[in-house]
């Protein structure tokens, strides 16, 4: 009975990987440009030493890449929203300076007027740098990626002023892993740009993309993971009251 607990222990202990990941996802929903991560898969192992030859122990085995399947795009007519096309994504400056990618489009200005993304990450311009927007300029994003920007005060027709073009990549010949700040980055490669390709690289302006959980789906999938953690619990119990009367027994004779 020790061998049935142990390995209903292990396994609860090893599938909180995939709890964690499923909640992640089902916090996420209605963030915009989420992208869901692939699934937690599990091994089992033979544990190795005295006593425990006849062990197998479960084991998670997670890959954090990025599943790029495009979410649903929503038309929201405000002038620094973007989706990105394809399987493109945006280069931004991570809180610790580092370069980092990201499919979140809903963009704004910040107080010095440099464009950043919702969550205050520096949106990178093709030069690596910030761009800045002068003040009281109205903002415009073009299919390209290229920002321009209106002097609302000039006299007549206000022509367009070039100021930057945003740092796009395309990640369909890459594989893309979750920062701790839920930024992307290559795999095992921190801080390291996305090598150009031959294609080219576009967004939608004016829209969003919103999130690529199905919300339904993973709230099935968590049901699961919960009647699971449930069924090994009570295993554990059946295997402690089953030890408890064999002990009960041996005590009475």
């Amino acid at each position: 009975m020790d061998r049935l607990a142990f390995n209903a222990a292990a396994a609860i202990n090893e599938g909180r990987t995939s709890r964690q990941m499923t909640t992640n996802e089902l916090a996420n929903v209605a963030t915009p440009g989420f992208k869901r991560s692939y699934e937690a898969a599990m091994l089992t192992l033979k544990v190795q030493g005295a006593g425990f030859e006849s062990r197998l122990q479960p084991q998670a085995f997670s890959t954090d890449n990025i599943n790029m399947r495009p979410g649903v795009i929503v038309k929201t007519g405000r002038d620094l929203d973007i989706a990105m096309d394809d399987q493109a994504v945006m280069g931004v400056t991570a809180p610790n300076g580092e370069l980092a990618f990201t499919r979140r489009g809903d963009l704004k200005l910040n107080g010095q007027g440099v464009l950043e993304m919702g969550t205050g990450a520096l949106v990178r311009g093709q030069g690596g740098g910030p761009i800045t927007i002068p003040p009281g300029f109205f903002v415009k994003i073009s299919k390209d990626g290229s920002v321009f920007a209106t002097n609302p005060a000039q006299v007549g027709v206000a022509a367009p002023v070039f100021i930057d073009r945003i740092l796009l990549r395309d990640a369909s010949q890459v594989n893309l892993e979750r920062r701790e700040d839920s930024l992307y980055r290559v795999v095992g490669k921190p801080n390291e740009d996305i090598p150009v390709t031959g294609k080219l690289v576009s967004l939608t302006p004016e829209t969003l993309e919103g999130s690529n959980v199905n919300a339904m789906e993973v709230m099935v999938k968590l049901m699961d993971q919960s009647r699971s953690f449930e069924m090994q619990v009570n295993v554990i119990k059946q295997s402690k009251d089953v030890d408890e009367s064999g002990g009960s027994m041996m005590r009475a004779s």
